[in-house]
């Protein structure tokens, strides 16, 4: 019969972790010695509750002895067996309640049952959290502080010191949950809006709305935002101002437009379109691309703004981007496209584009049941418009060999139906015969 070493209560095992021999370390001495990141003592209100501690902070830094080997979590109520074993009391009750009688971690049969609470380990957790918590809370009351010096600050300066405590605040804000939180809570969002206006200088204008882009607007801050003094001002900055200035602007001018009360006439503008356009152009800082996108396609859900679009050439300049544009980017420019093919001066520029239907056609079952749609939408749209000459281009491109994948696939049900009636369309210009050897998976574009 094997023979046991005396039961070590309040130790902890040091040096697993490497694949070797552990050694027992008492853990008054392990703190001392600065093995658990030199803790020491207790010396916080014991009224802070250890749960809430561990809950709120959700640290990956816990040290590996807090660790109870069953669950992998950190210990809240640490017992020891007689092997010399810690671990959370709900957690060993439960292994033996399941009927095993050995120790989980060497698996040695137990001679003695009972389990001891390991009280040096326990407070060493719970100083440990609470020095944690304490100073995250410090540090959070130390931003909130800076923070509400800051609003107080802004409501006097101007000039140079204006843009300095803006660029601090832009930079707290950004950093930390509690500083926006505060700026909420104290009107922060107010004086900001009071800060843009007709007069307001770029750089004035960037960092405010570089703060208000982090914000949780509530309807009636947008409501003072989307004054048009005030969406000329992003307009301009967005026209000129750096690409995370003008990633801000399209951010902010998204979540305006979401709200219920917004007039679409504020964003019938040439400048804003042109902006947008430049933007998504630009390939040297392709960051912005998808933001401009986004906005692009908020926007095309009104109809003044789809004509306006389609009059400044934004069509052709789209269905070019297309090609280089990555699955996202490219999801929100095939929206917008179809989003433009619902009004007769769109499906005319859509037509007259010469890459459209070779496009439209390689996108089907190319990247997203998503992008099939609306690749579907506009090839529909574009060959109604023009069947017998869109038709002929678009079954020579492979067309129908691509409708018949659909319909053959698990996809919407809807777009199957829409390819067979696209399908349809197509095959009045030719004889069965013609057509059937169109239809050939071989002319389908690799």
């Amino acid at each position: 019969m094997p023979m046991y070493q005396p039961c070590k209560r309040n130790m902890v095992v040091v040096g697993f972790e490497g694949g070797g021999e552990g050694h027992i370390l008492d853990l008054d001495t392990a703190v001392k010695d600065g093995i658990l990141g030199g803790v020491v003592g207790t010396g916080v209100c014991d009224k802070l509750d250890l749960r809430k501690m561990i809950e709120e902070l959700d640290l990956s830094d816990v040290p590996t002895v807090f660790i109870c080997p069953i669950s992998l979590e950190t210990m809240q109520d640490p017992v020891t067996l007689c092997t010399g074993q810690t671990y959370e009391r709900s957690n060993i009750l439960k292994w033996f309640s399941l009927g095993h009688f050995t120790c989980p971690t060497t698996m040695q049969e137990l001679w003695d049952d009972s389990i001891t609470p390991n009280t040096t380990l326990h407070r060493l957790i719970y100083t440990w959290f609470s020095q944690k918590y304490m100073l995250i809370k410090k540090r959070s009351e130390d931003v909130q502080g800076r923070t509400l010096e800051l609003l107080e600050t802004l409501k006097k300066v101007k000039g140079q010191a204006r843009v300095q405590a803006l660029k601090e605040l832009h930079d707290v804000v950004s950093a930390h949950s509690t500083a926006r939180k505060s700026v909420i809570d104290q009107g922060g969002v107010s004086i900001m809006s009071s800060l843009l206006g007709p007069f307001t200088s770029h750089v004035v204008g960037s960092e405010v709305i570089g703060i208000l882009v982090s914000l949780t607007l509530d309807s009636e801050s947008k409501k003072n935002l989307m004054q048009p003094a005030k969406i000329s001002l992003m307009v301009d900055i967005l026209n000129e101002g750096s690409i995370e200035t003008k990633i801000n602007c399209t951010r902010l001018m998204e979540s305006l437009i979401d709200d219920k009360d917004f007039q679409g006439e504020i964003i019938s503008s040439h400048s804003l379109l042109v902006g947008l356009m430049r933007l998504v152009k630009d390939k040297r800082r392709s960051n912005g691309i998808c933001s401009g996108l986004s906005l692009l396609k908020t926007i095309s859900l009104h109809k003044e703004v789809r004509n306006l679009l389609v009059s400044i050439g934004a069509v052709s300049q789209l269905v070019e981007l297309l090609s280089g544009l990555d699955p996202n980017c490219l999801e929100l420019a095939l929206c917008v496209l179809d989003a433009l093919a619902s009004i007769p001066e769109g499906r005319v520029a859509l037509k007259d584009c010469s890459n459209t239907i070779a496009i439209m056609v390689k996108l089907l079952m190319r990247i997203s049941e998503n992008c099939t749609q609306y690749a579907l939408s506009i090839l529909w749209s574009v060959c109604k418009l023009s069947p017998e000459e869109c038709s002929s281009i678009a079954v020579d491109a492979g067309l129908a060999a691509k409708l018949l994948l659909v319909i053959q696939s698990g996809c919407n049900p809807v777009l199957k139906q829409q390819s067979a009636e696209l399908l349809k369309l197509c095959s009045l210009n030719y004889s069965d015969t013609i057509f059937i050897s169109k239809c050939k998976l071989t002319r389908t574009i690799q």
